[in-house]
């Protein structure tokens, strides 16, 4: 199989609801003997035509006789192929682009849009990319950045001129942060190995069990260093959030929305792995995820079980500290994720109730004097801010701890991030 047949066949795949990152990893599992500079070609094609999709179709719109949404999945998918290739890969000539494309129509069993597909594309070629004249607005930034217009517009109202940041660097490559397991080695140690295993990383000035990884030619869980459990991969804005849950050897903790896991793994570390750590997840199959980086990383004081985190569970008062990394939108990491752009605000306008009943579940389960951390991976302020100021208007007992912490992607070197620390009052 080809690197563009493999694409196209994720590419529909999505096209049904189906997740890139999972279908792309299913589909090079299955492609042992694909090699990797066309793996890497395939993985360009699927991330890259998903994170410009809406730039994609306006290219697209002005030189079809019909709308976009008439066409058939398969022949839309090889334009939107072909149009990538041709405005976005330098290194990939425009004639291999666009035959390319006409042969995937064929063998997709719409030979008939073969000449359709030739045509538009050469004409993509002759006018090369198109942007709207209304430069600034709204709309002109949600076809040049490919996300939604309401979301282009909540982030300019929020952020003003550093929403053109945030948008253009969910169309960047995303850092590769990794968190040292101190547990088994030193920051200086892991250094060392990372370097006789071809990998280039330096220290992170954020903090100091935290590396950043600058160039690799291999995939990391594939290092020997990550199979014998010497780190795991985690953003650096998560690893920032642990820090200021701040919890202690021998303390017990919870964990309510933990899978995979990243935040109980370095909150073990922290507390040299003694005391206990409940790791909740509603999802069975992700608890097993839980538990698989915890055996590689050597630690045995994380619990994890399958829990509900908005239902209030009696049987788990008494924690010292409880970390509510709720669901979210996303927003902050649309680098990653790219379908997060596409999300319509009916996807999103529920969440905050459901992050204040999680809030407040968390609350409960609090010891007097304990500590409570508030997450999101997302840049609204209707999940973080306004979210925080409701639990603080019911919870009389407890008290903010310093400011709230907004990270910025493209502007704080990580992924977009947010958390709030509180403190549940000492009582008599």
């Amino acid at each position: 199989m080809t690197a563009r047949r493999l694409a196209f066949d994720v590419l529909m795949k999505m096209h049904s609801g189906a997740y890139s990152n999972i279908s792309l990893d299913a589909a090079l599992s299955r492609a042992k003997d694909m090699d990797a500079r066309e793996a890497a070609l395939a993985a360009n094609l699927v991330y890259g035509v998903t994170e410009r999709r809406i730039t994609l179709d306006y290219q697209l719109e002005g030189l079809l006789d019909k709308p976009i949404g008439k066409l058939k999945a398969e022949v839309l998918t090889a334009l939107r192929m072909g149009a990538y290739q041709i405005i976005f890969c330098d290194r990939i000539p425009d004639s291999a682009a666009v035959n390319e494309s006409v042969e995937l129509v064929k063998k997709s069993g719409c030979a008939f849009a073969a000449g359709l597909v030739n045509a538009v594309l050469r004409k993509v070629i002759s006018r090369g990319l198109s942007l709207p004249d209304c430069i600034g607005t709204a709309y002109y930034m949600s076809i040049k950045y490919s996300c939604e217009k309401w979301i282009v517009q909540e982030l300019k109202k929020e952020y003003g001129e550093s929403a053109e940041k945030i948008l253009m660097h969910s169309l960047e490559t995303p850092p590769i942060s990794i968190r040292v397991n101190t547990l088994k080695t030193d920051t200086d140690s892991l250094l060392k190995k990372l370097l006789a295993e071809e990998i280039e990383a330096e220290k992170s000035y954020i903090s100091p069990s935290c590396l950043n990884i600058i160039k690799t030619g291999k995939a990391i869980e594939k290092l020997d260093s990550f199979k014998k459990g010497l780190f795991h991969v985690q953003d650096i804005s998560c690893q920032l959030c642990v820090e200021a849950l701040n919890p202690m050897p021998g303390e017990t903790v919870l964990d309510l929305c933990a899978a995979p896991g990243g935040k109980s793994f370095t909150a073990a570390q922290i507390m040299k792995n003694k005391g206990v750590i409940k790791a909740f997840d509603i999802y069975p199959h992700k608890i097993d995820l839980i538990d698989a980086g915890a055996a590689r990383l050597g630690t045995d004081i994380i619990m994890p079980c399958v829990n509900d985190a908005s239902v209030f569970r009696p049987t788990l008062t008494g924690a010292d500290r409880v970390l509510c990394d709720v669901p979210c939108s996303g927003f902050g990491i649309m680098a990653r994720k790219p379908e997060i752009k596409y999300k319509s605000y009916e996807e999103v306008e529920l969440l905050p109730a459901l992050q204040l009943k999680i809030l407040m579940n968390g609350a409960r389960y609090l010891s007097s004097g304990g500590t409570l951390v508030y997450s999101t991976c997302t840049l609204r302020r209707a999940e973080n801010e306004e979210v925080c100021e409701k639990f603080l208007s019911q919870s009389p007992d407890f008290k903010k701890k310093g400011e709230y912490v907004t990270l910025l992607p493209g502007t704080d070197g990580c992924d977009g991030f947010f958390y709030a620390v509180f403190e549940k009052v000492k009582t008599e």
